[in-house]
């Protein structure tokens, strides 16, 4: 399995936890009192960020990206929508 296509499947899997943590584990816990989903959706998506930056900052070294893409890569994991956006743009 390369590199790039692993990164790919993180990427997706980072962005989808992020969603499902943002838009409905967040309000089961702040509307309805049920904090028992950002415990398990939380900790998903925390592995899979630590996943994300890790084979970034890998993947940066191997393919000779530049300090500014690996910043602009970096910085869209912290956006709900962002890792989708780095897939299209960069074509990873």
């Amino acid at each position: 399995m390369s590199q790039s296509f692993l990164f790919k499947w993180i990427s997706r899997l980072e962005a989808l936890s992020f969603i499902l943590l943002l838009g409905i584990a967040m309000p089961l816990k702040y509307i309805w009192g049920d904090p028992s989903w950002v415990q398990v959706v939380g900790m998903f998506h925390g592995v899979l960020f630590l996943a994300y930056i890790g084979l970034a900052i890998f993947l940066s070294a191997h393919q000779h990206w530049s300090k500014k893409q690996l910043l602009i890569v970096m910085l869209c994991s912290l956006l709900p929508f962002g890792p989708f956006y780095v897939e299209k743009k960069y074509e990873i």
